[in-house]
Formats: structure tokens, sequence, C-alpha cells
């Protein structure tokens, strides 16, 4: 008898991380499946806690200038308590912010997984920066205790059209080093969710590097030839190569 015979949900949990069919040991989980729900449990609570290393992660980013900043929550605890300090800048962070004339600003904020950011934030910028050529992008600015907003104040006082805030996404049980992107026109203090372009799931078992950096590059000169993101700005990129394309598509958040 096949193992596909013996089990018909072997073939499904090949195609996903998800948790499915776990089985049961009397009345609760077998022990495998119970140890590995809790090592995952451990490891996004480890991507919660722990704090991205920002001088490795500017070597990462060389030979790229790098800027960095905090926000106004002083610590990881007030950080996670207090999401509003996480959206601004300390007044030191702001007062030091150089002014210039850009296109596109790249602000890597820890977010709420220190994994997610150390792992694939620089290879993204990277892979970015060598597609958009055309644009004259900004010194990388890497902000401490961050949320999604605190990019809109960023870039507004850098003078940047665009700004592309990269952040460590929630830890879920299945992934706990899954990066986000989001993507805002002409920004600034009080900007709405729905003005962003969102690509999530960026991380090994999700969407690739390669494929995150050709969706971000087309959103950015969509986004520089219209003078807009958010809802009004749609991917109507062509289908790009990869399994990863179909298993993950760009998200719109409102």
């Amino acid at each position: 008898m096949s193992d596909t015979q013996k089990d018909p949900w072997a073939r499904f949990r090949t195609a996903t991380r998800a948790r499915i069919a776990l089985g049961r040991s009397g009345d609760a989980l077998p022990t495998k499946a119970l140890l590995e729900f809790q090592l995952a449990h451990a490891r996004a609570r480890d991507a919660v806690h722990s704090a991205v290393d920002f001088d490795r992660l500017a070597a990462d980013l060389s030979p790229r200038e790098t800027i960095r900043v905090h926000s106004a929550a002083p610590d990881r605890p007030t950080y996670l308590r207090r999401p509003d300090l996480g959206r601004r800048l300390d007044p030191a962070s702001a007062a030091g912010l150089p002014a210039g004339q850009w296109d596109l600003l790249f602000v890597i904020a820890d977010g709420l997984s220190a994994a997610a950011v150390q792992v694939n934030a620089a290879p993204l910028v990277h892979a970015c920066v060598a597609r958009l050529g055309h644009l004259r992008i900004g010194p990388v600015v890497l902000a401490e205790q961050a949320r999604v907003a605190l990019g809109d104040e960023v870039a507004s006082a850098m003078g940047a059209r665009l700004v592309a805030l990269l952040v460590g996404e929630r830890p879920g049980l299945s992934a706990a080093e899954s990066l986000g992107v989001y993507l805002t026109w002409e920004p600034k203090p009080g900007r709405a969710d729905s003005e962003r372009n969102c690509i999530s799931n960026i991380h090994a078992d999700g969407l690739s590097i390669q494929t995150a950096a050709d969706k971000l590059c087309w959103l950015a000169t969509e986004a520089a030839r219209l003078k807009l993101t958010g809802v009004a700005l749609k991917e109507d990129a062509p289908s790009l190569p990869g399994p990863d394309n179909q298993k993950n598509q760009l998200t719109d958040r409102s």
C-alpha cells in the first residue's frame, strides 16, 4: 500500500506549510504535532522580540549609503504596547534627516519580525536598485522600533516623491520570517493605508526576492508615471516566470 493510500492527506502536506489533518492521540494532538506547534510558536515569539542587527544590515547594504533613525517608541516593550509611537520619529532623528530631491527612498523598518528584515531586506533592495537605474534613489534609511507610517514622515522630510517601506510582517505559525513592502506616492504624515500598495509574504517559502523585486520595480515605475499609488494603481504587469508567481499575488490593502 502506498503512502497516499495509507494517508490520503500526505500529498496535500507537500504543497503547503499549513497544519492540516494532524491526527490525534486520544483527545489531544499526537506528540510530534504538538512539539512542532510549540516550536513554531517559540520561533514566532522570537521573531517579534528579537532585535535587528542594524550594523550588519548596513554592511549587507554596502556600498549604498545608510541613515539610522529611531521611532518615538524608546524600547521594544513600549513599541509593542504603543503602535502610535512606532509611527512617528523621535525628535533627534527627525532633526538629523538630510533633505534632497529623490524619486524613490527605501526605508527598512524592523516591524514585527527581526528575522524577516535580517534575511530578506538587503537582497531585495539590491535587486531593486539594479532594475531602477532610471530613478534617483536616496540613501537607505534604517528605522528602529518602526511601523509602516513612519516611512511617510521620513520620506517627506527627505524630499522623496515615492517611498518603499520594507517591514517585518507579523509572524504566523507557518512563517516567522515574512517581509512586506508598502509603496506610497507623495508620502506625508496622515496617509491612509488605501493610498499604499502592498507586496507581502516575501520569504524563502513564499514570494521570492527576484519576483518581489520585479513586482516592486514595475509598481514604482508606474507610480512615478501616473503619480499615484494605492487602490487606484492596479498591477497589470506581464506574467512573471517562476512557481512562486502562481501561489502569491500583489494585494492592495485599505
